[in-house]
């Protein structure tokens, strides 16, 4: 029999979760708040209400340019995370490859190399052999730490399939690529979804790959940010931050819309 709960223990976990839901939103509420700031500098609680810091976002073609580069790196590691990332989940879901376990460490291997000491080594290594750092860098360097998050949410569905569905595709006259694009791609959408979402956010806010890999006129969003922050702080960097948030909430009712919240968290 299932002892109830009792009432303190009851209070004491709403009383956490609260207090780690406004410990979690409170940064965010106060980047929100010193972006509509009439002041000149970063101040909380703001004074008065302006929305001219977005204004001189809007304007700026260093916050312009430097958002252009970081989406067209964002999308190109997405689609490529989704390909590498997908294709490999599947082989090693199947564990039809030769030496999958020591593959499957490989593959995760970029979660638990410190960022910078990766940046570095890309630096040292695409020097020696390519030549001066450019956007074809910052790409590849991008796509190899973000193609563990989606191997992992796509192995992570796939490990919940049933294995029988292709069996009976395969049955019933499929070929095999009938089979890839009708039976094992609709089982890996979720996971897909959510691994594809984790690499455009990692990749447009990745800064220390960013830092190391850049050259004059090659600076991504979140370099920019750090520069302003460094040399002449106001509250335009709130700006860009909230737009970014407001961004990411987008994103996640895109998904919502497209998949369900219930089917991308359970990956």
């Amino acid at each position: 029999m299932v002892r109830a709960v009792s009432t303190p223990l009851r209070i004491g976990a709403v009383a956490f979760v609260v207090l780690t839901g406004i410990f979690l939103l409170a940064p965010l509420f106060v980047i929100v708040g010193v972006s509509v700031s009439e002041s000149q500098f970063i101040s909380f609680p703001p004074t008065g209400f302006s929305l001219r810091w977005y204004e001189a976002v809007l304007s700026s073609d260093a916050y312009l340019n430097a958002a252009w580069i970081s989406i067209q790196v964002a999308l190109l590691v997405t689609v490529t995370s989704c390909f590498v990332g997908g294709a490999a989940a599947i082989a090693l879901h199947r564990r039809k490859l030769p030496f999958s376990g020591l593959l499957s460490t490989l593959f995760l291997s970029p979660l638990v190399l410190p960022t910078i000491i990766y940046a570095i080594g890309m630096l040292m290594l695409w020097s020696a052999i390519f030549g001066p750092v450019s956007v074809v860098t910052l790409w590849v360097s991008h796509t190899i730490i973000t193609t563990p998050y989606v191997i992992r949410t796509t192995l992570a569905v796939l490990s919940e399939s049933d294995p029988f569905l292709e069996e009976a595709a395969q049955t019933m006259g499929a070929s095999r690529f009938q089979r890839l694009r009708l039976v094992v791609l609709p089982q890996c959408l979720p996971g897909l979804a959510a691994g594809t979402f984790f690499a455009f956010n990692i990749s447009f806010d990745e800064a220390v790959l960013a830092l190391f890999l850049r050259k004059p006129g090659m600076t991504t969003l979140p370099v920019q940010i750090y520069g302003q922050l460094e040399f002449s702080p106001d509250p335009s960097v709130a700006a860009v931050s909230s737009i970014m948030i407001g961004l990411t909430v987008l994103l996640i009712f895109v998904i919502d819309r497209m998949l369900g919240l219930h089917r991308f968290a359970s990956t």
